[in-house]
């Protein structure tokens, strides 16, 4: 099958790179022409206008727009201008799920079909393979699924929840058609919450396991400071970058995640490279917004997405309001450093 990959990043790389390994063929375009005759010598077809892009796609075209959530919904609006009915356009980034209902009844007017693909893999979808969770017409996305069977990981990335030899189960290929249009970024959005929650627990018991010696340093003693209880009981001089080595292997809580902290950890034990400043791109406020609007307690992901803000510094005017109030009531002054 043929696919048009409109964004040429890491991403885009990696969906082009996995669809023709396994036969299929792709147009390639990017606002930056380097990327596009780079993905060009794997054997995508190169273009650098829109115009020469959807003419080299066959009818009914397919244009998968792979982008910034920022620029996804006017890349989808400059593509639809060179497409005609019955062509269809995905837009396979983090997009806000409101935005896809809106964008796909303004497209249909016009007969274009449109499809949201919330796409989780990252630089490791080339090889991993990407989950995808698709929103959109039925008979779309039964059009396009040999290109969903090719992306995603397949059945066997992982044991089968209930292996009784029976037909495979919605989800199992490692895609998912989750509903009509909104559906499928609806579900990754909320997946990137989840993701914010798993990230925080790891690092705040990593963070945890790293202060376990502090009975063993040197404290001041003043009356801005709480004194540890009991020293004796915090002496350990724990590794966490050995721990999370060993909770990689057959613990509840291995995963990917943790995976991904042992490695960097084991080049940069200190982890001296970052600054520790949380980027948060969207989706776990619009997580956080969709459960306080549909009354669902999301304790954990709302948690982890404050933290994010803090991270950046956030907080410090409130911090700052603190410090005045206790020094305004107690007579405390800011303790430095």
């Amino acid at each position: 099958m043929q696919v048009g990959m409109v964004g040429i990043g890491r991403m885009g790389q990696g969906l082009i790179k996995r669809l023709l390994r396994d036969g299929h063929t792709a147009v390639a375009y990017d606002i930056n022409p380097e990327p596009v005759d780079e993905i060009a010598k794997e054997g995508a077809v190169p273009t650098h206008t829109l115009e020469e892009f959807a003419a080299a796609l066959e009818t009914p075209r397919v244009a998968w727009v792979m982008v910034p959530a920022a620029y996804a919904g006017s890349t989808v609006d400059k593509v639809a201008e060179h497409f005609e009915e019955g062509d269809i356009i995905i837009d396979g980034g983090n997009s806000m799920w409101q935005d896809d209902v809106d964008k796909a009844a303004e497209l249909s007017e016009r007969g274009i079909h449109y499809v949201d693909i919330g796409t989780s893999g990252g630089v490791f979808g080339l090889e991993r393979g990407f989950s995808l969770m698709i929103g959109g017409e039925d008979d779309v996305i039964e059009h396009l699924s040999p290109v969903f069977d090719t992306l995603a990981p397949g059945v066997a990335a992982a044991e089968r929840s209930l292996d009784d030899g029976g037909p495979l189960r919605p989800g199992e290929p490692g895609w998912l058609h989750c509903g009509p249009n909104g559906a499928g970024h609806f579900v990754k959005m909320v997946h990137n919450g989840v993701e914010y929650g798993m990230m925080a627990a790891v690092a705040e018991g990593l963070a945890i396991i790293k202060a376990a010696g502090a009975g063993l340093e040197s404290r001041e003693v003043d009356a801005e400071t709480t004194p540890l209880r009991n020293p004796q009981y915090y002496q350990y001089d724990i590794d966490p970058a050995a721990v999370a080595e060993v909770w990689r292997r057959g613990s509840v809580v291995s995963s990917w995640l943790i995976d991904l902290t042992a490695q960097a950890m084991a080049i940069d034990p200190a982890l001296d490279e970052f600054e520790g400043r949380v980027s948060d791109s969207g989706e776990g406020r619009w997580t956080v917004q969709a459960a306080i609007e549909l009354g669902i307690p999301a304790h954990t992901i709302a948690s982890s997405l404050f933290e994010r803000f803090a991270s950046r510094d956030r907080d410090e005017f409130a911090n700052k309001v603190l410090s005045a109030m206790r020094k305004g009531f107690g007579g405390h002054h800011e303790k430095k450093g």
